[in-house]
């Protein structure tokens, strides 16, 4: 009886594909030809996928025929359009081929409406890093990245910078001892957050799923570029938001995004948009999801979710930080840089904006652009420019890929900039080493047009994943 049992690999290598249909067929096979052979079942299953519609009244079979045609009339061959649109780079000159080749890809997409490629760019999965791209109708969860939520969050605090001279030593206990950092971290006893009192982590599966997961991690960061800092800001404007007297105070800097609730969002539905949305190879990891649909407007609320997760994540590790310090922070600033907005043109279309790694720069929208942690990151204000559809960078953007500056770059030299520079670095890798990044200066002059400067944030303790 066992020899004859038929398990999913046995469908794939038929021709189904991955999803409903092979739990269906799975379902009927055990259920109503337990006693048949193996060699007979799968050749039943064979004529039903070859020919789906002529099994639709069968008593039994005909719910796998049904599952095989619905999934074929919601399976869409696209092709790209044979020319892009046209959009606006910046800093062209500093940005790689690979990466401009990604976002042309994009910009033939049908649903595009809309794109820019800041200054920070480089390449990615489906669209690139530093790419900003308007669609209608439509939502790419590739477009917002793995990382969904993933953000800065400024807390500025009514400190001089002899204070954190002084106390360093109990700064650097602090972030060791109230950050947590790097896949299946956690703190022993998380603090609750009214985050989880939301109805999508009971109406949303994957978000039921996952929500335990997400509880054990709250408060926490992931590895790679995340990062929690203490450093000095020095406020440059003096008609600034926070109506701060110029000149410098001690601060907190943080830079992570949704953990695993986020990541294993963005995986399940970028399943299915490739599943629903076929594209050629190039484009595949472009495929969208329409908001027009259950599961488009399904992801669009896990996607919010995990970015206010996200949100929720940076107030627990300032908070925590706050109080440690025994201070209150005077001002406030964060923003994503991994997310999808519903956002108008100039020409009045609403679309859908995604910020994959690109900061939101509408009129008067205030932002943090960090640079590498031994380069000043920028407290900015939007300019609202329609060119770059409301957006600048997220930071440096690197120069050099992960695995080439392990090659490359050792330790020694690492060491050797963080002491010209001042800094104290407590874990990180060589792959997030400082000459790993771009000029800071170099992207920021290029964006000129998009952000006005109104503060400047130098880390002076940066705390990481270890290597």
């Amino acid at each position: 009886m066992g020899k004859s049992k038929l398990r999913g690999k046995d469908l794939l290598k038929l021709g189904f594909e991955q999803g409903r249909a092979v739990g269906i067929a799975l379902s009927v096979m055990a259920k109503h030809y337990k006693r048949v052979q193996r060699t007979e079942k799968l050749a039943i299953l064979t004529s039903i996928l070859e020919a789906p519609k002529t099994f639709l009244e069968d008593e039994i079979l005909g719910i796998i025929a049904k599952e095989l045609v619905e999934k074929k009339a919601t399976t869409t061959e696209i092709a790209l359009k044979e020319t892009r649109q046209d959009y606006r780079t910046y800093g062209s000159q500093h940005i790689q081929k690979e990466a401009k080749s990604q976002m042309d890809i994009a910009m033939r997409l049908p649903v595009a409406a809309a794109g820019a490629l800041m200054p920070d760019a480089h390449s990615g999965y489906g669209l690139p890093i530093g790419g900003v791209l308007a669609v209608e109708n439509a939502v790419i969860p590739y477009g917002v990245g793995v990382d969904i939520g993933c953000r800065m969050c400024l807390s500025i605090f009514d400190m001089s910078a002899s204070y954190l001279k002084g106390h360093f030593s109990q700064f650097k206990r602090d972030l060791m001892e109230h950050t947590r950092f790097g896949m299946g971290c956690e703190f022993t006893n998380p603090l609750d957050d009214p985050i989880f009192d939301r109805d999508e982590f009971n109406t949303i599966a994957i978000a039921k799923r996952l929500k335990h997961r997400a509880l054990k991690q709250i408060g926490t960061s992931g590895g790679g570029n995340h990062f929690v800092e203490y450093g000095m800001v020095n406020i440059t404007d003096i008609h600034n938001e926070f109506k701060l007297p110029l000149g410098k105070y001690v601060a907190i800097l943080s830079h992570s995004g949704s953990r695993g609730l986020g990541a294993n969002i963005a995986n399940f539905y970028t399943k299915k948009a490739m599943e629903i949305c076929k594209l050629p190879k190039q484009a595949k990891h472009l495929a969208w999801l329409g908001l027009d649909t259950q599961v488009g407007q399904e992801y669009w609320a896990a996607m919010n979710l995990a970015g206010d997760y996200a949100s929720a994540c940076h107030h627990q590790i300032h908070r925590r930080l706050a109080k440690a310090m025994g201070e209150k922070p005077v001002a406030m600033v964060e923003n994503h840089h991994n997310f999808a907005w519903k956002e108008t043109l100039a020409d009045g279309r609403s679309v859908v904006v995604h910020r994959k790694g690109a900061t939101p720069a509408g009129k008067g929208v205030l932002g943090i652009i960090p640079g590498s942690m031994t380069a000043p990151g920028f407290i900015v204000r939007g300019k609202g420019n329609f060119d770059s559809i409301n957006s600048a960078s997220h930071g440096a953007g690197r120069q050099m890929s992960r695995t080439k500056a392990i090659k490359t770059i050792n330790r020694k030299e690492i060491r050797a900039e963080l002491q010209r520079n001042g800094v104290t670095l407590l874990g990180g890798g060589i792959d997030e080493a400082p000459m790993a990044y771009k000029d800071i200066h170099t992207v920021m002059a290029a964006q000129r047009d998009l952000v006005e400067v109104i503060g400047t944030f130098s880390p002076k303790i940066v705390r990481m994943a270890d290597d």
